[in-house]
């Protein structure tokens, strides 16, 4: 989620040249206190809340009068950074709850007055600095130890349900943290193996005399005869030996307990590895 997401645009008022108006979408933002969001990049929501909550801040402290979120919606987007920074091991405590709370915690420190919008920004600097570096260093690890992309210069395998299968495990992997969320990252590897068997099997070219074709869900069956089929002979058997194990790999952490980032690394490089054979097979 980045920081556009976080409002939504409302309709207009009953003059028809008015323009709509961004409204915090506050449901959004009070869910994230217990949690993250499902199939969200919950890294890069740490990013948005931290940028919007900062930025408020300092437009309070500098002018007072053109922040987007009132008193109570910036104490519950404060509460929502802390719970989301704090999954990803870091502490932002801010000593006050809301506007008002900044306020009184400026003039105590003697930040007041005219000429005081400097040093105010360097309140904020001293708590807000080192919970941006500290984002920056964890988005630059997640993206050296994103899940592996295939050699071919394409941007994708070309088969849309696969591309959109793989780039949710991408986008999920990167935001898993917990046991429960690596098996979701196999689920989500699971569902690129039926992505891929329903592209690449053809009941009219794959399917023997006699045989009823197997469901989609049939992974195992359905990639292991296409390769058969395609490729056919001893010299292939290593190939085919690779489709079983990634099936058998992606089922495996789908069902692990206490499944771990190496576990789940691991299946979605397997799974990606496999499509871009396959269509590197279907290409040739």
């Amino acid at each position: 989620m980045h920081l556009d997401d976080l409002f939504a645009a409302t309709a207009a008022g009953p003059d028809p040249w008015s323009s709509p108006v961004e409204e915090p979408q506050m449901d959004v933002i009070q869910n994230l206190i217990a949690g993250p969001l499902t199939g969200d990049d919950d890294l890069a929501t740490a990013v948005a809340l931290a940028s919007l909550v900062h930025s408020e801040l300092e437009e309070f402290g500098t002018a007072a009068r053109n922040q987007r979120l009132d008193g109570d919606q910036i104490a519950t987007t404060q509460r929502a950074l802390r719970a989301t920074l704090a999954r990803h091991g870091i502490n932002l405590n801010l000593p006050w709850r809301d506007f008002s709370g900044f306020r009184s915690y400026w003039i105590n420190r003697g930040a007041s007055g005219p000429g005081g919008w400097q040093a105010r920004r360097d309140i904020l600097g001293k708590f807000f600095g080192p919970v941006f570096a500290e984002l920056d260093r964890l988005d630059d690890a997640a993206f050296a130890s994103a899940v592996a992309e295939g050699v071919s210069p394409a941007s994708g395998t070309g088969w849309p349900a696969v591309d959109a299968a793989l780039d949710d495990v991408r986008v999920r992997f990167r935001s898993a943290v917990t046991s429960a969320d690596y098996q979701d990252v196999g689920r989500r590897c699971v569902a690129v193996m039926e992505a891929l068997s329903g592209t690449v099997y053809d009941p009219a070219k794959h399917l023997r005399d006699a045989e009823t074709e197997p469901p989609v869900a049939k992974t195992h069956m359905r990639i292991t005869r296409y390769v058969e089929d395609t490729l056919a002979g001893a010299g292939n058997v290593e190939v085919r030996a690779l489709v079983r194990k990634a099936a058998e790999l992606a089922e495996a952490v789908k069902h692990r307990p206490g499944g771990t980032r190496r576990d789940a690394g691991i299946a979605a490089d397997s799974v990606t590895l496999l499509a871009n054979i396959l269509r590197r097979i279907a290409t040739d």
